[in-house]
């Protein structure tokens, strides 16, 4: 991996040709998913008040708990995983490829069009068209949007990685040209199986649960990893301390990570669950690789020589590996046969997760935006105060958001299982876990709204001076000939 050049962005007032290619459709995919982020934030926030004050939106039908959950969710993995995630995995393909983004104006294109799928679905959803599939709300109509788009942007994303010098191959290569054909496969699949030619029976639950563990564990693992590979080294100023460990990861992840989801007590032929809690079990060598990488590669903490405009990215970065290995953890032991039975159909399931997805996933996400997002202009970009107190909401809002969901879900489960506890008093201890985890959501809101407000001011306060800069150059001549006697 090239990562012994200098970390820190560059300070020249002049904007490689590669990074200049790119800029303006990565900017539409990153000021976008600002947005979307935000706004699955408040749906999401909405749909916890239901759980304090059931009859807050009893005269709303739009605003049910099922509608608000459904749209929350999809603008989150749709609108900001998967648009940052694929403007990250552009970047980075320019980047490391030290190659320009072919056909710019065809990626915006894509991008709009993404955006347009994503808003189609987001209102399908609220006028009640919604497929009933956790993390596959979306009707298909909306869906096929969806697919077209993506296939634009990953047609140009393979033309870029084509177009790479000669030598610049690396280990994020490895995961990102994984997770480019993964999802296409997955999506299409889940689709066709579940939307448009439906198959019959608890087939559907089986197929909805591989599609979203194959979404929200290999295809945010393959981006969140090729990712960090990329960054911890490169922010730290150090070589990666092992391509065959990282290769370990790869191959594991890629051959057992898409084994996993069904849950132990769904009601399903023995062997599925049986062979999904092998394949999870099996991704420890995934957590115990990665780990051992980045520790050796970054050592004990944070390098104190580091500027402070690499040490914010890393530390994003490092609070969303540790969260990949707690997931990680947290999803083998709970699909054990003896924790399953305290675990499953609980609250801990959203808890383990919320902790792959924004935990993992957006953390991870969020460094590395804070650090390629001004490569892509001359001058300063972020307000570093902001930057900060975003990273301090986003940990704090995980921990309060998702830690007490999964300890309530261990409690739910355990009550679940005793016959002689009401259902009432279960629902009733729940609920104190869910205020708990409510704090950590008005956090990651406040979080989300500041990265947007930092992201979209810093795109505006760029073009605001391109158009200072042409009306200056284009008005000299008229002001030179005005003053002449």
């Amino acid at each position: 991996m090239n990562s012994s050049t200098s970390a820190s962005a560059p300070s020249s007032d002049v904007v490689p040709c590669t990074d200049l290619s790119c800029r303006a459709p990565l900017f539409i995919l990153l000021k976008s998913s600002a947005v979307w982020l935000v706004l699955s934030s408040l749906f999401g926030f909405l749909a916890t008040m239901t759980f304090h004050k059931p009859d807050i939106f009893a005269d709303c039908s739009v605003l049910t708990y099922g509608r608000l959950r459904g749209v929350s969710s999809s603008m989150f993995l749709y609108g900001f995983c998967l648009q940052a995630g694929i403007a990250t995995m552009l970047w980075l393909f320019v980047r490391i490829g030290r190659t320009p983004l072919v056909h710019g104006v065809v990626t915006c294109a894509g991008a709009a069009l993404w955006n347009l799928g994503v808003t189609i679905g987001v209102i399908g959803i609220f006028s009640g068209d919604m497929t009933g599939f956790e993390t596959l709300e979306m009707p298909r109509y909306a869906a096929l949007v969806l697919f077209i788009a993506y296939t634009v942007l990953g047609i140009v994303a393979a033309l870029t990685l084509r177009n790479r010098e000669p030598g610049t191959f690396s280990v994020s290569h490895w995961l990102l040209i994984a997770a480019l054909f993964w999802f296409p496969w997955i999506y299409s699949t889940a689709n066709l199986l579940l939307l448009t030619f439906p198959v019959r029976g608890v087939t559907q639950s089986v197929i909805a649960w591989w599609y979203a563990n194959n979404l929200q564990f290999v295809w945010f693992s393959l981006v969140g990893l090729g990712t960090g590979f990329y960054f911890i080294p490169k922010l730290a100023n150090r070589v990666l301390h092992s391509t065959c460990l990282a290769a370990i990861s790869f191959w594991f992840l890629i051959l057992f990570g898409s084994w996993g989801g069904i849950p132990n007590r769904a009601p399903v032929p023995a062997w599925m669950p049986a062979l999904s809690t092998i394949g999870t079990v099996l991704t420890v060598f995934v957590l115990l690789t990665v780990a051992m990488n980045a520790c050796r590669t970054l050592g004990c903490g944070i390098p104190n020589d580091l500027p402070e405009e690499d040490r914010l990215p890393l530390r994003f970065i490092k609070f969303g590996l540790f969260a990949f290995l707690l997931a990680g953890a947290m999803n083998i032991i709970g699909s054990l046969l003896q924790v399953s039975s305290y675990t499953d159909f609980t609250w801990f399931v959203p808890a383990k997760a919320g902790l792959q997805s924004y935990g993992f996933f957006a953390m991870t996400l969020f460094g590395a935006i804070y650090y390629f997002a001004p490569t892509l202009v001359a001058g300063k970009f972020w307000c570093p105060k902001l930057a900060r107190a975003h990273f301090l909401l986003a940990a704090a809002g995980v921990i309060l958001g998702l830690l007490p969901l999964a300890i309530g879900g261990v409690v739910q489960g355990s009550q679940l299982l005793n016959p002689a506890t009401p259902f009432m008093d279960i629902v009733k201890h729940t609920v104190m876990f869910i205020r708990i985890s409510s704090i950590g959501d008005i956090l990651l809101l406040a979080g989300n709204v500041i990265f947007a407000i930092n992201l979209i001011g810093g795109i505006i306060r760029y073009y605001r001076a391109q158009v200072e800069v042409i009306y200056t150059a284009a008005t000299a001549d008229v002001i030179a000939a005005g003053g002449r006697p």
